[in-house]
């Protein structure tokens, strides 16, 4: 059912499916069809389903757009153009939205010169901001192209009059389809296509897609189930400059002062040598710090030719930078990760990348946005200041020349959005409950589901529940003899005001007593767990419980933090991407285990990797350390469990674990369940990329913890041990509001965020005196384990743990090994200030190297 397209069309082929007026029109406008276009206009044209996949800027939403254009502007020229809906397209964003109406009015108005004459053809755009009197305005006059989001799209579904207008849609393209298939807006989305589909049972769906792995999933996403699909992958169509850069030769050894001169020096001399330049920090802090910098220490080069971008900023100022950059205003924009995706910015030479993007999709998707043009190079820098960095990105960047695209994960079974979706799909008609299963199990993110979790859906919908009531949960559907429909005057007033998936956050007060000491993101609160130690106003502070949005803590001022104050921002390193570096350690580690010299080790990291002479230095110098002083380097088949007390006499178990704080964050949790029923006792822990530790003040027989893990059991013993967690209290709010067992919006008012979490905790309780396992209780935990945490890999690790495929090495060291100091420092390392954080470092590995010295 899923079909590679190996070969491009003729040209002569496509410009025979052209009118005259779209051929005189689009010649005028390009020399010839670009290499997407040649794949897939004509399959368009077709009434085919397809996926492209192209980097940023390879002319892929004119390949969606070209056949449907040629197919209107000849109808309306024939006076046959009917007063429908031909396309949908539907984007992750309302600026992309707004960009590809500019972008079609254009060439429509350029079309109607050729030809002479108004063609009337409409397009729309139906988001959010659309105003009431725009959108009355559709209903009178029905657009031919719909520009809308996945919500605006599951509104319009549900709307009884433009429902109507929906019935006979020949096309819907779905753009950026990998930044919506990786979350619940885009399991949301299958459902509506298969609710769209049943309208417009001829529908062909397009997707486009940016770099990604494996496609043969994302088609699947498309189409859904059993259905046909073309796929055309030309992922690396554009020339790649991309190198890895460090602002000093040494990464270690240098003063705060010095390395932040040259990281600056450089990042100028880059803007300096380009037209226009786009830098990522992965956070909003760095973002604003990097624009203060830069205008401070080169006050006569930057003023307003350089702007942040990130998602805490007003919609305007957003707005205003975006255009400035259009128009060429700006020399240098720094945002977060706000401009990954494809809003035309404008001309962009070259990407600079702070630190690593995780994974070589983001970091093909981020570079991309250089040489924006078709036949322009993608030219990017990926600036380290850190040995861990450095390895991470030369392994990056080998994998990204060598076309190793890091797997997307898909969410499945989602049962909190079927409860919204069925809601809906009832208010629009009476369904067999039969027909219903059928038709959501066309979807892909569906295909798995189990009919008893589909009949606990209704059950729950339908009011059976009854001690619910009591919660002001009622029915929302009637349910009789293995039919279902709407319930009450108010149905669809409630459904189109609490649609969506994407959680409503705020922030959460801190308080000891009733004390105010500050206010934290509500995502860096769900990490935290009771006894963990955080930074906030420069003191440090222990969590003891929160309720609602307030978190109580106790001042410990003689405590270092154990979680980083920027932890929430973290990008997680993709597995795949972490395997890869595990399997460059374990080629080095044979390498020293050999005695093979300084110069073939050398000689053999700049052949592995695309590094310079210092680069590859440096990883030496890195990597030989670790060796002198363990004689063992961890890697994708070596774990070292390393013991030492630290400077407060407190006994730390490091677990080197290079599989990404995703396998990590389910390793560590497990672990500490573990030693808890084993031990009775409640043990510190942190996490990051390349490992975690366990900590407490007594010794620990972690062997005993750990190999009473079983990957049998794994799933069972973290739903366990999450499920007291702030984590899963946040996330079952969440749930609870998307499944409308918490209505967001009654009666015209808003719940507060607050209250909403007040009230999860409440429906917790009374959801467990039903079942341990209801539907959305099941389904929160679900979310963490699977969409935030990774237990399938996890599952998969522990496996060839038991196998013996990965072995276990257990040591015990005066100082932690050269690859657990970002890990040992991560949390300590927040109290102190930023000039402080390198002395620290430095006197550490001055430490060490006179410890392997000796």
């Amino acid at each position: 059912m899923l079909v590679y397209k190996k070969e491009p069309d003729e040209s002569h082929f496509v410009e025979d499916l052209l009118s005259p007026t779209v051929k005189k029109w689009f010649f005028s406008k390009f020399k010839e069809f670009s290499l997407p276009q040649l794949y897939g206009v004509s399959e368009i044209h077709k009434r085919q389903n397809i996926l492209v996949s192209a980097p940023t800027g390879a002319t892929k939403t004119l390949t969606a757009f070209l056949s449907i254009l040629n197919e209107l502007v000849d109808s309306a020229e024939k006076g046959i153009l009917e007063d429908k809906v031909y396309a949908i397209y539907v984007s992750p964003l309302k600026a992309l939205s707004n960009d590809i109406q500019k972008n079609l009015i254009g060439p429509l108005q350029e079309i109607e010169k050729i030809a002479n004459k108004k063609l009337g053809i409409k397009v729309s755009v139906r988001t959010g901001d659309t105003t009431a009197s725009e959108r009355q305005k559709m209903l009178k006059e029905v657009p031919h192209i719909l520009i809308t989001t996945p919500e605006s799209l599951a509104i319009m579904l549900s709307s009884i009059k433009f429902r109507e207008s929906l019935r006979q849609v020949d096309w819907c393209i779905i753009d950026e389809i990998h930044a919506l298939a990786e979350n619940k807006r885009g399991v949301h989305l299958s459902l509506s296509l298969e609710r769209l589909q049943h309208l417009s049972q001829g529908i062909t769906r397009v997707g486009l897609s940016a770099t990604i792995s494996p496609l043969e999933e994302i088609a699947k996403f498309l189409v859904g189930n059993d259905k046909p699909c073309k796929i055309v992958d030309i992922q690396f169509l554009k020339q790649l400059d991309l190198k890895v850069i460090s602002p000093s030769p040494k990464l270690i050894d240098e003063t705060f002062a010095l390395t932040q001169h040259n990281l600056y020096q450089l990042i100028d001399s880059l803007i300096q040598e380009h037209k226009t330049t786009l830098i990522f920090t992965n956070t909003r802090a760095g973002t604003e710090r990097v624009v203060h910098h830069l205008k401070t220490k080169f006050p006569s080069k930057y003023t307003e030719n350089i702007g942040a971008h990130h998602g805490s900023l007003s919609k305007s100022q957003r707005l205003h930078v975006e255009e400035s950059l259009r128009q060429g205003k700006l020399k240098a924009v720094v945002c977060s990760t706000s401009l990954e995706l494809g809003i035309d910015i404008g001309y962009i030479d070259l990407v600079i990348l702070l630190g690593s993007p995780k994974s070589v999709a983001r970091a093909l998707q981020r570079t991309g946005r250089s040489g924006h043009q078709l036949h322009a190079t993608t030219k990017g820098r990926i600036i380290v200041l850190d040995r861990d960095d450095l390895v991470e990105n030369a392994v990056l960047l080998k994998s990204a020349i060598e076309k190793k695209i890091d797997k997307i994960h898909i969410p499945t079974n989602c049962l909190d959005v079927l409860a919204q979706q069925i809601y809906g799909m009832a208010i629009d008609q009476v369904w067999q409950e039969k027909d219903l299963f059928n038709l959501i199990k066309k979807s892909y993110c569906y295909k798995d589901l189990s009919y008893k979790d589909f009949n606990e859906i209704l059950s729950y919908l339908a009011g059976e529940f009854t001690t619910l009531e009591d919660r002001y949960i009622f029915a929302k559907i009637w349910r009789n003899e293995g039919s279902i429909g709407k319930r009450g005057k108010m149905a669809r007033v409630i459904s189109l005001t609490n649609i969506g998936t994407i959680p409503e956050q705020t922030g959460v007060q801190v308080k000891i007593g009733d004390q105010v000491i500050g206010v934290l993101d509500e995502s860096f609160t769900e990490k935290l767990n009771k006894g963990d130690v955080f930074v906030l106003g420069g003191n440090t502070y222990e969590f003891k419980f929160s309720r609602g949005m307030v978190a109580q803590v106790r001042a410990s001022p003689e405590k270092s933090p154990t979680v980083p104050s920027w932890f929430s921002e973290m990008l997680p390193l993709s597995f795949d991407l972490a395997q890869e570096i595990g399997k460059f350690r374990y080629l080095l580690e044979q390498k020293f285990t050999s005695q093979k010299s300084k110069e073939e080790i050398i000689k053999f990291i700049n052949e592995y990797l695309y590094v310079d002479e210092n680069a590859a230095s440096s990883i030496y110098e890195y990597f030989k350390e670790q060796f002198d002083y363990i004689k063992e380097i961890p890697n994708n088949k070596k774990i070292i469990i390393e013991h030492y007390i630290d400077e407060n006499k407190k006994k730390k178990i490091i677990f080197h674990t290079l599989f990404g704080r995703r396998v990590n964050d389910c390793l560590s949790r497990a672990v500490a369940f573990a030693i808890s029923r084993i031990e009775h006792k409640s043990v510190e822990i942190g996490i990051n990329d390349n490992g975690f530790y366990v900590s407490h003040s007594k010794p620990l027989n972690i062997m005993k913890a750990f190999k009473a893990i079983k990957s049998t059991e794994l799933r069972k013993v973290l739903e366990l041990a999450i499920e007291k967690t702030e984590v899963f209290k946040r996330r079952f709010r969440h749930c609870a509001a998307r499944s409308l067992m918490i209505l967001r919006t009654y009666k015209g008012k808003r719940k507060r965020v607050g209250k909403q979490q007040v009230s999860s905790m409440i429906l917790i309780a009374a959801l467990k005196r039903i079942s341990d396992d209801f539907s959305i209780l099941k389904e929160a935990k679900r979310e963490v384990l699977e969409d935030l945490m990774d237990i399938e890999n996890t599952i998969k690790i522990m496996k060839e743990i038991e196998d013996k495929k990965i072995e276990i090495k257990e040591l015990h060291t005066t100082i932690p090994s050269p690859f657990a100091f970002n890990l040992v420092l991560q949390g300590s390392l927040d109290i102190l200030k930023m000039e402080d954080r390198t002395e620290f470092l430095r006197r550490m590995h001055q430490k060490l190297l006179a410890q392997i010295e000796s």
